[in-house]
C-alpha cells in the first residue's frame, strides 16, 4: 500500500524562490532509493505561506529506511555540514495512505 508523506513547510514569502531553487537542484536525488515512488514540491498560488513537499513510498519501511540513510543526511545537512545555510522555515510532517483514488 502506498504511503504518502507530506512535509508542510512554512516559508516566508521572500524565501520562496530559494526554496524552489534548492529543491530543483536536488531533483532525482531520491529516485533510486528502494520503495520511492514519486516527489512533488507544491507552491501556493494564493497568499498562503505553506509549501508542500509530497513524496510517495511503497510502504512505511521504505520511507523509514530513506530517513535513516546517508543520502537523507547528505540532503539535509546544514551550513556546518558543508551544505547551504539553513533557511528560516518551519516544517511539519504529515502521513497518509490512499483511501480512494481515480486515475482520471
Amino acid at each position: 500500500m502506498t504511503v504518502i508523506k507530506i512535509n508542510a513547510l512554512t516559508v516566508p514569502a521572500e524565501a520562496g524562490p530559494e526554496v524552489a531553487r534548492r529543491f530543483a537542484a536536488r531533483v532525482g536525488a531520491v529516485d533510486g532509493h528502494d520503495g520511492f515512488e514519486g516527489f512533488e514540491l507544491l507552491q501556493p498560488t494564493d497568499d498562503r505561506t505553506t509549501w508542500l513537499v509530497v513524496t510517495r513510498w511503497r510502504d512505511e519501511a521504505s520511507f523509514d529506511a530513506w530517513r535513516s540513510s546517508a543520502a537523507f543526511a547528505h540532503g539535509h545537512r546544514g551550513e556546518g555540514g558543508g551544505g547551504p545555510a539553513p533557511m528560516p522555515i518551519q516544517a511539519e510532517l504529515w502521513s497518509y495512505t490512499v483511501a480512494v483514488s481515480s486515475a482520471g
